[in-house]
């Protein structure tokens, strides 16, 4: 399913996406708290890609401008089971676009979604410690810090903590009324 938002569109990735995919991940910006690591080559990016269109319970979307409709990142949806009614998002921006509130529109429209049309119960969502932009971006959408999950990244060689954030819907229905 295609998204939008007022400066962004969310369509669904496909293989076709995977040059743009592989050039995002190639940034040594975006890969400093990625758990992937850099790709060798375009065949580890078709690799990953392929995995993440084959998985049943995710959804990942290519994230680009609405007017222009460059790709400047990836964002994605991971489903809990059915009887847990909530998911996992995450989300990577080419770094070209830092700093002009793209990742807080997003955030916002997954979270639309998440509970406004597919009526989920809760969100989840997580960023390295040292990942002080996503924590903001988290934040200013809702979310609340609700723990830290000590060494359990496998970042460039080490083992980093990662904060884990939740949202319910009843949070984000009170906070959209205000």
């Amino acid at each position: 399913m295609e998204l939008s938002s007022d400066k962004l569109c969310l369509i669904p990735a496909t293989a076709k996406d995977i040059p743009a995919i592989h050039r995002l991940h190639s940034l040594p910006e975006t890969d400093r708290f990625n758990t992937l690591g850099l790709p060798a080559d375009i065949g580890v990016t078709t690799s990953i890609v392929n995995g993440w269109l084959k998985e049943e319970g995710q959804q990942v979307w290519c994230i680009t401008l609405k007017d222009t409709r460059e790709f400047i990142g990836l964002a994605g949806m991971v489903f809990k089971p059915v009887r847990f009614n909530s998911a996992e998002i995450w989300y990577k921006l080419d770094v070209a676009h830092w700093g002009n509130g793209y990742a807080t529109e997003l955030v916002g429209e997954l979270l639309s979604y998440a509970f406004d049309t597919l009526r989920l119960h809760r969100m989840e969502a997580g960023c390295a410690v040292e990942n002080t932009a996503s924590a903001r971006v988290l934040e200013k959408c809702g979310f609340q810090l609700e723990g830290r999950k000590r060494e359990v990244l496998p970042i460039r060689g080490a083992w980093v903590d990662n904060f884990m954030y939740g949202i319910l819907s009843g949070d984000y229905q009170q906070a959209k009324s205000r």
